[in-house]
């Protein structure tokens, strides 16, 4: 009774006092989904060419780059001529910030982004009000897909809750409105996982939501100890890549299918699985994605590449071509669920989280954590880190069934993967280290970031 209170009344109310437009956003962007994959693709082209011309207009990077190259958006009639455009990196973001603000514009409204990623180093993003509540509800709209509805309670594992920073409006905003409560990821021991767990008992979760890894501990620890019985209607896995291994545990000990979502603090949410999980749905209302440098990933014929997304709402400050510093695998099917909204197959992982043979091959690291999480025997978590082209450490946390069998087995597989060149270390950790963010990265080569530091900029 209280989500629907919550949905039809206090929602709507809140919205009307804040001047914000993302409920009437989100009806029509529930409509929209099932227009068919020709007028969603023409829409779209649409929104990309209109972003061009104002980034030329008003935002000083683009036309100084631009005019250097000789090209105008009115060159850019069809997707195959964005190749014509630099692509933007993080460094070029963090170097030229302030030319990459449009002219003109009340800055008043204004909202700043902040995220630091994998190299630790901060990037500030500016976006606009409108495009908040356009961004707001295109997550909304994919949230729902999981099985969850506005208004209903959400239990979060994350890090740092934003509402406890906001004072005593950031407390009624969270009780009333988000309902949402909260097991911090920087905190994650067992006395705190056990006390969320009882909350999961006495509130139960219309959403079940968090780092996809975060989720996992919390499944795991749930199922050795024998706590079932939790059933939201929904489970939302984001932030990280989520394993097959992980999403089976949690899907396990929750009897709910998990829904994978991708996005970033750049421009938001990206793409998303639908009830169909088969494949992640573009969020071709916000963004406009390139996959370039394609290569074979070994997995029946299937290629993956870089990916490019240009930011088609933000007005602040566009992000055009921006190199998110991801690797997907694209995927030309259309999803049976009947939505016209395009799919990438997978998220492959970070470019940093592929590893380097002395070969000269790449060996993706999402892959390869998989390989070695599945087939050694007790192991409950691993890590693993290429210190140089000849030297890996493996952090594993072990269960009572790890033991020398184990050990054989790790030898086994890096000589395969890797050759026999190849040394490696094993060491027993108590739990795989936090990111600052309270993320998990499960595979770090610091060969593969050397060869990208040394590569020159596109």
């Amino acid at each position: 009774m209280w989500a629907w209170w919550n949905r039809q009344v206090l929602q709507p109310l809140a919205a009307w006092k804040n001047g914000s437009r993302h409920l009437r956003y989100l009806k029509e962007l529930e409509r929209r989904q099932w227009d068919s994959p020709e007028v969603i693709a023409a829409r779209q082209w649409s929104a990309v060419q209109k972003q061009l011309h104002f980034a030329y207009e008003h935002v000083p990077y683009y036309r100084r780059r631009w005019r250097e190259l000789g090209i105008h958006p009115s060159d850019i009639r069809q997707p195959g001529d964005l190749q014509q455009l630099p692509v933007l990196t993080k460094a070029e973001i963090r170097r030229h910030g302030a030319e990459l603000c449009a002219e003109g514009r009340d800055r008043q409204r204004w909202r700043i982004k902040r995220t630091s990623g994998s190299t630790g180093v901060p990037l500030t993003i500016w976006i606009d009000e409108e495009a908040v509540q356009w961004k707001t509800a295109c997550t909304l709209r994919s949230d729902q897909w999981s099985g969850w509805r506005l208004g209903e309670r959400v239990a979060k594992v994350w890090g740092n809750p934003e509402y406890r920073q906001q004072g005593w409006r950031g407390w009624l905003r969270n009780s009333l409105l988000e309902r949402a409560y909260y097991l911090d990821t920087l905190g994650m021991d067992r006395q705190r996982m056990r006390e969320f767990i009882r909350q999961l008992h006495r509130k139960p979760p219309g959403l079940l939501f968090g780092h996809a890894h975060s989720l996992y501990l919390l499944a795991d620890m749930m199922r050795r100890e024998g706590w079932y019985g939790v059933r939201p209607n929904g489970i939302i896995a984001t932030a990280m890549i989520l394993h097959r291994w992980q999403r089976r545990v949690i899907e396990e000990v929750f009897g709910v299918a998990v829904t994978d979502r991708y996005g970033c603090e750049e421009v938001s949410l990206i793409a998303c699985e639908c009830e169909e999980h088969r494949g992640l749905h573009l969020n071709a209302d916000s963004v406009y994605t390139e996959v370039v440098d394609l290569r074979p990933t070994g997995q029946d014929g299937e290629a993956a590449g870089r990916l490019l997304v240009t930011d088609l709402c933000n007005r602040a400050m566009p992000l055009i071509r921006y190199q998110i510093g991801d690797v997907v695998v694209p995927s030309s099917r259309r999803c049976p669920c009947g939505r016209g909204l395009p799919l990438i197959e997978r998220v492959e992982g970070r470019e940093a989280d592929y590893v380097v043979t002395p070969q000269g091959q790449l060996i993706s690291g999402i892959s390869l954590t998989e390989n070695f999480a599945l087939h050694i025997p007790g192991a409950a978590q691993v890590q693993i880190i290429q210190e140089s082209l000849h030297a890996l450490r493996i952090r594993l946390v072990p269960d009572a069934e790890f033991g020398g069998p184990s050990r054989q087995k790790i030898a086994a597989l890096v000589e395969k993967l890797f050759g026999p060149q190849v040394q490696h270390e094993v060491e027993l950790v108590e739990q795989i280290p936090q990111e600052a963010s309270g993320k998990y990265r499960f595979c770090i080569s610091r060969v593969w970031g050397e060869l990208a530091a040394e590569a020159p900029a596109a």
